[in-house]
């Protein structure tokens, strides 16, 4: 009986393992290995490839010129990337958005006849879109990513659309290479990891194998890919524009969004951490702002050089991995957008929005900048591929101004046009084009002339010196992040060759960063400067150049942390001064229900209901923490494991800290650190963003504050702590470093 039941096990297991041996033989068949060496690139139709990194252009050796049409290996690269994936986006899967408003303020005719840009009595509608590159929807907020920064204007001559990131340059030249960079950036092929990050093999060693990247994966590193908020991200158009004014002279033109609130980051640790326990942190914040009525304000700005003045740079303005720098061409801040709505549906209004950079009203033109011309393709077949040929009339996709022509019919049609005729010309001269003189756009007659062929100009050959400017430019604390940054990235690449690599060539823009790199990473130890240094900086660059003009907290989170017996004096008066200055107060304690002041009975009429207890939120949620006093309030809190780590974690988040009271003796304890100092008596002590006052008074809570760095009232140095976002002495002082966080 045994014998039977085992050759009967046999015989199954010899017959599922002949259905697997067909199975696998069948997908043999259409299995190919890459790292074969017969293989050549070739397209899909067989042709072998000697180029599939440029577009075909008319161009010459010290000019690039448009891109042409009929470049079918080009069309067919980003026509099949386009259509990789259904329904969601392939980059800038996960996103938010808001409408608002644009106004202008000083009339831009002198360089444009748009009329967005030239009345200053128009407020035209606007819809944004922020999100991320890699990652896919269900992806986190805070990952370390670029931030995409989308805006259609719905003018009153059509729509408007400037699709572009939270910095002002790319990774490539040519939009023949997207598929490349988006493929080595997305989870590797074979394993489908990591996801909506770019520390691992594929990512650095695209870094390395295309020298156009290194000055934009130096912005890659630094902390403009780990923004605190989308309210506070520069917005660039990233690519070179043109206008042309009623004269007919040209301009080149590059578009800036600069937050009101600054410009700020988290560090790194905030974000991992911030990626696990709240992974819609940036959409929560951009919804909550705008319900609360504290709405996001960026200036609107144009750096322009006259068509004359087009070859006067040692870089090609129309290289997308160069940035215009603001010593050569100042940028001019003629508007305000400033958002006021939430979606009414995530899905109708913020999924479906769709971009293109080719959507331009008369006045505003393309340059032959290369990676514009090829998006101004790829943008149109990606709506066609997401959303069908009739993308443009959703609504929120839709003109404000009328739409009449003879596209007809497909696939969810919603215009229903009456009439004999659907073509152009007609007998009845129906719906005729519009003269200039009506507002139709006319195409600036540029010359060209030129070979056809795939080059790059001299200009486009030169890749390190802009990757060295922005390194020079950052503060001392930025370029100790951008180090941690490569350190993080790195040390998850187990291929020695792709740390090795980009090691090397790190060591072409600073030899200091390459050594402290290689040094954390295991890569070889760089003993010169491959690159002779030109040391030259930048303005502009650095975040700690956009704090705001007048210091202010407004819609910045500040946490309160109580236990029962807590001081309601200050509980009350810090709640009450911190709502007057705009910031929102929130009240954490050991449990979610009523806690009660020293004085009140426990379970009668009294006390106060917690926002959340502390287990169910973290430090990392808010940009302040502050304990007021209370005798057995601190008791409870100093028992408390949780409680002491939330200071702790703020304190090494370089966060603003207030105490008072007895809160004082709280905080001292969990960071009570060589060089920190506390009040002991009625003074006020300001030590690395830690601002104390043991006896502070009734009268030390006014509503009334003056904002001000050596303030000596309690809450004017507090709150001008916060406003600071950071205390960055407190890491220059390694004082971070020392708790444990």
């Amino acid at each position: 009986m045994a014998s039977a039941m085992l050759g009967t096990v046999a015989e199954k297991a010899k017959d599922l393992t002949s259905a697997q041996s067909t199975k696998a033989a069948q997908l043999a068949a259409v299995t190919k290995d890459v790292h074969d060496d017969k293989w050549r690139l070739t397209s899909d139709f067989g042709v072998k490839q000697t180029n599939t990194d440029d577009w075909l252009t008319v161009s010459t050796e010290d000019q690039t010129g448009p891109s042409l049409l009929e470049d079918h290996f080009a069309r067919e690269k980003i026509h099949r990337f386009d259509h990789e994936r259904i329904p969601e986006r392939v980059v800038h899967a996960r996103g938010s958005g808001a409408f608002g408003k644009f106004t202008l303020f000083e009339s831009a005719s002198d360089v444009t006849s748009a009329g967005i840009l030239t009345d200053t009595s128009r407020e035209t509608p606007v819809f944004v879109r922020f999100s991320t590159v890699l990652g896919s929807r269900g992806s986190a907020d805070t990952v370390r990513d670029v931030r995409g920064f989308a805006v259609k204007f719905y003018t009153e001559e059509g729509n408007w659309d400037i699709v572009g990131n939270n910095i002002p340059v790319f990774f490539i030249q040519d939009s023949m290479k997207f598929p490349d960079v988006i493929h080595a950036g997305k989870p590797e092929p074979d394993c489908e990891m990591p996801q909506a990050q770019s520390a691992h093999n594929n990512f650095w060693d695209f870094q390395y194998m295309h020298p156009e990247a290194t000055h934009m994966f130096m912005w890659a590193m630094s902390d403009r890919t780990i923004p605190r908020s989308f309210r506070m991200m520069q917005g660039f158009g990233v690519n070179t524009y043109t206008l042309v004014n009623d004269k007919g002279e040209r301009s080149f033109v590059k578009f800036h969004f600069t937050p009101s609130l600054g410009v700020h980051s988290f560090v790194w640790d905030e974000a991992l951490k911030i990626a696990g326990q709240d992974p819609d942190f940036h959409r929560k914040d951009l919804w909550q702002a705008i319900e609360s009525g504290s709405y996001p304000v960026w200036k609107f700005g144009v750096q322009t050089i006259p068509e004359s003045r087009e070859h006067d740079f040692d870089f090609d303005i129309l290289d997308a991995t160069k940035l215009w720098p603001e010593e050569l061409v100042p940028i001019r801040y003629i508007g305000q957008m400033e958002l006021n709505k939430n979606p009414d549906e995530f899905f109708t209004q913020t999924e479906q929005v769709a971009f293109c950079t080719s959507h331009i009203v008369p006045g505003i033109g393309f340059s032959n900048d290369p990676l514009l011309q090829g998006r101004n393709f790829s943008y149109q077949d990606t709506q066609l591929s997401r959303l069908g040929i009739n993308w443009e009339e959703l609504p929120i996709n839709k003109p404000v101004c009328p739409v009449m022509n003879f596209n007809r019919d497909g696939a969810m049609r919603h215009t229903i046009t009456k009439g004999k005729v659907n073509y152009w010309p007609n007998r009845f001269h129906a719906a005729p084009p519009a003269t200039a003189q009506e507002g139709g756009y006319v195409e600036f007659p540029e010359k060209t002339a030129g070979i056809k062929a795939r080059l790059k100009s001299k200009k486009f050959r030169e890749h390190k010196n802009q990757a060295e400017l922005f390194y020079n430019s950052m503060s001392e604390n930025e370029k100790t992040h951008m180090m941690n940054a490569f350190a993080f990235e790195l040390d998850h690449c187990e291929d020695e060759v792709v740390y090795k690599r980009i090691c090397e060539r790190l060591a072409e823009i600073d030899l200091g960063l390459a050594q402290s790199v290689a040094e954390m990473v295991g890569g070889e130890m760089p003993t010169e400067q491959l690159r002779p240094k030109h040391n030259k900086k930048a303005k502009g660059l650095s975040q700690t150049e956009f704090m705001p003009e007048t210091p202010t907290i407004a819609t910045r989170m500040v946490a309160i942390l109580i236990a029962d017996g807590y001081d309601k004096v200050a509980y009350n008066g810090i709640k009450a001064a911190l709502t007057a200055a705009g910031a929102l107060p929130f009240t954490i304690s050991p449990r979610r229900n009523k806690i009660y002041a020293e004085g009140e009975e426990k379970g009668g009429s009294g006390g106060v209901v917690a926002d959340h207890h502390l287990e169910g939120q973290r430090s990392t949620m808010y940009d302040s923490v502050f304990v007021p006093g209370g005798a057995k309030s601190i008791e409870t809190l100093r028992k408390n494991g949780r409680a002491v780590h939330w200071v702790r974690e703020a304190f090494g988040h370089l966060k603003a800290i207030g105490a008072t009271g007895e809160g004082v003796t709280f905080v001292k304890q969990a960071v009570d650190l060589p060089g920190m100092e506390f009040s002991t008596a009625g003074d006020v002590v300001e030590s690395y963003g830690v601002v104390t006052a043991s006896q502070a008074q009734p009268e030390s809570f006014k509503e009334a504050v003056q904002m001000a760095k050596g303030a000596k009232d309690f809450l004017s140095a507090y709150l001008f702590s916060i406003s600071q976002h950071k205390n960055y002495a407190r890491e220059t002082a390694g004082l971070n470093a020392m708790v444990a966080y």
